[in-house]
């Protein structure tokens, strides 16, 4: 004659607590596990693993990002917890989970090394696949990214994009800085810190690819009898040499003597005339420079001017993680 088990509220309880799963799953994983609380965990994991092969080929591009510092402020994490519905992204439950793991990558030096440590016992990953089972969707890391320096800030763009960045050394309201700085990678979602890091290959690709839709263009407005668009022949200030620069000025005397200005007062407009050629010819630069863009708590100076004004400080590095 066989005998029933009796599960109690406080054991379903504490596997609630202990899992996330609603009470219903709780109880039949105590009542097919014989009241063995481990034994239960391990019937909620295998039932994640169901569910997650399942759904193995849908795509988690909804989710949350979140980011964590350490105490001395010196190394920040920022991830991306992938999941299929924001219906789901936005759950506190999700947004509480999303938050631990944050806390455990923090320690953590790389994905797969995330992915392994220990959640309560079982690996993160096996908690993703447990949490599957729980949720009913697909769970997934779908971001992660560290960052180390003298000072490290972040900024979280409401849990759907977070940006890390570092300084050089912590300086008076380095707090305040480095959160604009952080806003700033959130927003603009700049690729390099500084057009010297760009590769010679990338540049002549992004040229060619630009004077290409340009080109396009001129041809619809040529028949419209509209203003052509200038065909680029410089994008990046790593294009423009002493050489190229010293030929801009001579072009740009040029100019002001066909235009009858007087030569002792071409000092006062050869300056602003190189900086607009300059302007006009690093489009590339203020798009995906992070120090060369428009600050965007005031467009009249790019982020390099608007860090200076904090004094001998550089930014040393950034990281940025974003939802789908």
């Amino acid at each position: 004659m066989s005998t029933t088990v009796k599960i109690t509220a406080a054991e379903v309880n504490k596997l609630r607590q202990a899992t996330g799963a609603g009470m219903m799953d709780c109880k039949k994983a105590l009542v097919e596990a014989e009241g063995d609380f481990d034994k239960a965990i391990e019937v909620l994991r295998k039932k994640g693993q169901k569910v997650a092969e399942k759904r193995a080929d849908r795509d988690s591009s909804e989710g949350a990002a979140v980011s964590k510092i350490n105490a001395d402020q010196t190394e920040g994490v920022a991830i991306v917890l992938g999941c299929e519905t924001d219906f789901v992204g936005k759950n506190e439950n999700f947004l509480a989970l999303a938050n631990q793991l944050a806390d455990i990558a923090l320690n953590c030096d790389s994905k797969e090394a995330f992915l392994a440590a220990d959640f309560e016992g079982m690996s993160v990953a096996d908690k993703l696949t447990e949490q599957t089972g729980v949720i009913g969707e697909k769970l997934d890391v779908t971001g992660f990214e560290k960052l180390q320096a003298p000072f490290v800030g972040t900024y979280v763009h409401i849990n759907k994009i977070a940006a890390l960045v570092g300084l050089s050394a912590k300086v008076e309201n380095a707090e305040t800085l480095v959160k604009d700085v952080a806003m700033q990678v959130a927003s603009m979602g700049a690729t390099t810190l500084s057009y010297k890091d760009f590769d010679p290959a990338f540049i002549a690709s992004e040229t060619e690819a630009r004077i290409a839709v340009i080109e396009k263009d001129n041809i619809e407005l040529g028949r419209l009898g509209k203003t052509l668009k200038n065909v680029p022949k410089y994008i990046s200030m790593a294009q423009l040499t002493p050489e190229v620069l010293a030929q801009a000025e001579e072009a740009a005397k040029a100019e002001l003597k066909a235009e009858g200005k007087p030569e002792q007062i071409w000092d006062r407009i050869l300056p602003g005339k190189m900086e607009r050629f300059i302007s006009d010819n690093t489009t590339l630069d203020q798009e995906q420079c992070l120090l060369d863009q428009n600050f965007i708590k005031d467009e009249k100076i790019n982020v390099a001017k608007y860090v200076a004004s904090y004094g001998d400080i550089e930014i040393t590095g950034f990281k940025r993680v974003t939802v789908g």
